[in-house]
């Protein structure tokens, strides 16, 4: 990170900050805004899009930034960003495309207009930054496939979980231990939680109620562990994870099957673990004197270790992707390759009668599972990311998975497609 803030140092010096778009402009999108309007040295700012104008114009302003001008063509905002101005619109198709712009921020949690703005950012060069869990838990490999060959880096963010995990866990590698395990601290999972039961919660907090039902239904966990398996290689020991129950994360170091954790490595989470937050890193350790050494250093006896960071903060941590990703092509969090090693998969939340429309993630009738790629695959579960807008073709019993011969659609979704091409390859 020393190499970042100088650079970011020297473009602030020569007045060449790298230039972000951001894409969404609800409660996480303004948070991301109002960040990166602090200032940050070294990168700015200069045009947000959604669909209502009025809320972009509102992230500005909280911002402290009075003036935006509004454009409806690439080519419009280009000549904004050069006269230094910062712009905002309705067509993300503008940011995607202006040439005066180094990097996307994609924040909607839209899975199918999520993947139509990145595949449009990728084919015009741009450097994408995800925070969208929904879209890269389901769409992740396929998605750096296509940026790879367009020489552009894309990446899940600094400050969400996955991204916390992955920053360590490549420091523990990058000073010769071997990690064997990763993942997050969950307060609480149940799985039945609707907007209704959290309707009162999302107010008090001013969030969304289907955002908030994603976050306590388990679904969100279960995408971001996606998110983190792809990235680290590692896989599930069972559908859902394990989750055990820990007054402190490291407890983690005795609460998993060790002939799992050491099969190739496991992705899982501390349920109720103190520090209440954060992301950990289990590494495993034989030597005997390398033991002692642990020992002494107050890491425990071993044979597994517990690392961990206890704090998360996405908008705030949200530039260190920014930076590495255009300054030294450097992903965050991104997938090993182009095949996914986990999957979140849709179980019904109630018993669901023929012909009702899916409402997708944070919804009343679906809540997600994670398990390995092979065994979503052999059985053709359909992927939580997807599920919206999906409609049952016959009763399906509470707390069954859906599978895709389950359900139907009659439009042409471009994210269908990609997941299509993503199974293909892998």
């Amino acid at each position: 990170m020393v190499i970042v803030d100088r650079e970011l140092e020297a473009r602030e010096k020569i007045g060449k900050p790298i230039r972000i778009a951001l894409i969404g402009a609800g409660n996480m999108g303004r948070s991301v805004a109002l960040q990166l309007l602090t200032p940050v040295r070294g990168m700015r700012l200069v045009a947000i899009a959604n669909r209502t104008i009025e809320a972009a114009e509102r992230a500005f302003h909280e911002g402290g930034m009075q003036k935006c001008v509004r454009i409806s063509t690439a080519s419009e905002l280009d000549n904004v960003v050069a006269r230094g101005e910062c712009a905002v619109t309705g067509d993300a198709r503008a940011v995607c495309r202006a040439e005066n712009i180094d990097a996307i921020i994609e924040v909607t949690g839209s899975v199918e207009f999520g993947a139509t703005v990145v595949m449009d950012a990728i084919n015009h060069k741009k450097h994408v930054v995800l925070v969208n869990a929904e879209l890269d838990s389901t769409l992740g490999p396929v998605l750096k496939r296509h940026a790879d060959n367009a020489n552009v880096v894309i990446t899940n963010v600094d400050g969400d979980e996955p991204g916390v995990a992955m920053n360590l866990l490549r420091y523990l590698k990058s000073i010769g231990l071997r990690p064997v395990a990763a993942g997050n601290l969950k307060g609480m999972i149940d799985p039945y939680r609707t907007p209704e039961t959290q309707r009162e919660f999302a107010a008090k907090h001013s969030q969304n109620p289907a955002i908030v039902t994603s976050f306590a239904d388990g679904t969100k966990l279960c995408m971001e562990s996606a998110i983190l398996a792809n990235a680290s290689g590692f896989k599930v020991g069972k559908p859902g994870m394990y989750g055990p129950k820990c007054g402190h994360v490291k407890e983690m170091a005795t609460k998993l099957p060790l002939e799992q954790v050491l099969d190739g490595g496991l992705v899982d989470y501390a349920l109720g673990a103190e520090p209440g937050t954060g992301a950990f890193v289990i590494v495993h350790e034989e030597h005997p004197v390398k033991k002692k050494h642990l020992a002494y250093l107050k890491m425990g006896d071993g044979p597994l270790y517990v690392f961990y960071t206890p704090f998360h903060l996405p908008h705030l941590q949200l530039a260190s992707s920014v930076a590495r990703a255009v300054l030294l092509r450097d992903a965050t969090t991104s997938p090993l390759g182009y095949q996914a090693t986990c999957e979140v998969f849709a179980v019904a939340k109630r018993d669901l009668t023929e012909g009702e429309m899916l409402d997708g993630v944070g919804g009343f009738m679906t809540y997600g599972v994670i398990d390995n790629s092979p065994a979503v695959r052999s059985k053709d579960l359909l992927p939580m990311g997807l599920s919206q807008g999906y409609r049952v073709k016959r009763a399906i019993r509470k707390d069954q998975p859906l599978t895709f011969s389950d359900v139907a659609i009659e439009s042409n979704r471009l994210c269908d497609r990609l997941y299509l091409e993503q199974r293909v390859i892998g």
